[in-house]
């Protein structure tokens, strides 16, 4: 009996295999975010048909439901020919036979659904480099009978589902009503006060309060192999590619992106960034980076020159986390730290903005932003060691000038504001 099924067997094993191919590679193309699927046009032959493929979704979804529908009518065909057949054997009970149609059932759902899908989300770059030739000829064979499929496609909008609309993902007052039920909760309350603070304070504050300063980031020119990075993830989590003839920043490759980070070649998988000016908000950098799908913006200054980066994690923080300043993200320290009673400890970086906050105090005027700016335009020169200065009501003494980094500043409280 088991010589007679195994033909039979043999052909739903390929079956399984084949509706796992398409179910994954559904999965996997999909899955592919508007950067993955640009890189794609410049990649393999593979990544260059899978690329094709995208282009008509529509034409794709429907070659790979067609197969689906035509291999698992298949696969249960022959699961009903085996399960004849072993109801026809005396030697064989009714309970196996259900048996064997359940684990045929759960087999094709777990093998060329569950698993295949699963592990194609994960891995779905190297999976689209896999499947894209394979998946172009079996799109093409079913060319023929596209018309067809839309034309029940269509028929059976019209007639089924006539007055049908898709749903929209977030509607106003949904939106109103989760803000109606959290009033309950006094901390969720303030959390939620603190978070639309700084989405406000974005349209005030300057790009160059919030980059991450040239001294802070490394960048590397093309070729860039993964041993330029010396085993180190950057601390901003992304690749700096140069211009081949130039320092400044032309491109950024986000490490958590790669399912596999190649050994050679790492600015193949890079996108391009955007530049803005140092003096425009962080509204505006949100906005381009949005609206151009980039994740990586270059400040620049008045000649052009690469200044510092933002990036779409860095603005992500400044809204989400409670009193953001750019010493914890880039330093990860107090911006500003009390060491006794009457005596604080600052770091360069830290910015006036933020300084007048946290003392709750008003400030001379300056065009500079953070307090290492501050400390030159008093001192109109580079600071050293132990110089001190007063600026508004403080008094500044400079305790640390490394070679790269900020500065290390001691504050205190001019006597005459003591006093007050």
């Amino acid at each position: 009996m088991m010589l007679d099924l195994l033909p039979w067997l043999i052909a739903m094993f390929v079956l399984i295999g084949f509706s796992a191919f398409f179910s994954g590679s559904e999965a996997a193309l999909f899955t592919l975010r508007p950067r993955d699927r640009r890189a794609l046009k410049t990649g393999s032959a593979s990544q260059r048909a899978a690329a094709s493929l995208l282009a008509d979704p529509e034409r794709l979804l429907s070659a790979v439901l067609f197969w689906n529908v035509v291999i698992n009518i298949t696969y249960f065909a022959i699961a009903s020919i085996v399960a004849l057949q072993l109801d026809r054997d005396p030697e064989i009970s009714d309970a196996a036979t259900f048996s064997c149609s359940i684990a045929a059932l759960l087999t094709i759902i777990f093998c060329s659904e569950m698993l295949p899908k699963s592990v194609a989300v994960t891995s779905a770059q190297s999976i689209t480099r896999m499947v894209g030739l394979p998946l172009s000829v079996a799109v093409r064979a079913v060319d023929s009978l596209m018309p067809t499929l839309e034309v029940v496609h269509l028929l059976s909008r019209r007639l089924i589902w006539p007055r049908f609309e898709p749903e929209p993902y977030l509607e106003v007052s949904d939106l109103e009503r989760a803000i109606q039920l959290s009033t309950t909760d006094a901390q969720l309350i303030a959390q939620e006060e603190e978070v639309l603070q700084n989405i406000v304070s974005l349209s005030e504050i300057r790009a160059d309060e919030s980059m991450r300063p040239r001294t802070q980031f490394r960048s590397f020119h093309p070729p860039v192999s993964l041993s330029d990075l010396q085993g180190e993830r950057p601390p901003s989590g992304y690749v700096l590619i140069t211009d081949n003839d130039s320092d400044e920043v032309a491109a950024s490759i986000r490490l958590s992106s790669l399912s596999d980070i190649p050994q050679q070649r790492l600015e193949h998988y890079s996108d391009p960034v955007i530049y803005v000016p140092w003096f425009a908000t962080m509204a505006d950098v949100l906005q381009q980076l949005q609206t151009r799908d980039r994740e990586v913006a270059a400040v620049v200054n008045e000649l052009g020159e690469t200044i510092g980066i933002l990036t779409f994690e860095d603005i992500r923080d400044t809204i989400f986390t409670f009193s953001p300043t750019r010493s914890d993200r880039l330093l990860n320290r107090k911006s500003i730290h009390e060491i006794r009673p009457g005596v604080w400890h600052l770091t360069g970086l830290t910015s006036v903005r933020r300084l007048a906050r946290y003392f709750d105090v008003k400030l001379p005027d300056s065009k500079n932003v953070t307090v290492e700016g501050i400390a030159q335009e008093v001192l109109e020169r580079l600071p050293e060691g132990s110089d001190q200065f007063a600026w508004g009501p403080f008094l500044m003494r400079i305790l640390d000038v490394p070679e790269r980094g900020p500065l290390t500043i001691e504050l205190t409280m001019r006597p005459d504001e003591v006093q007050r």
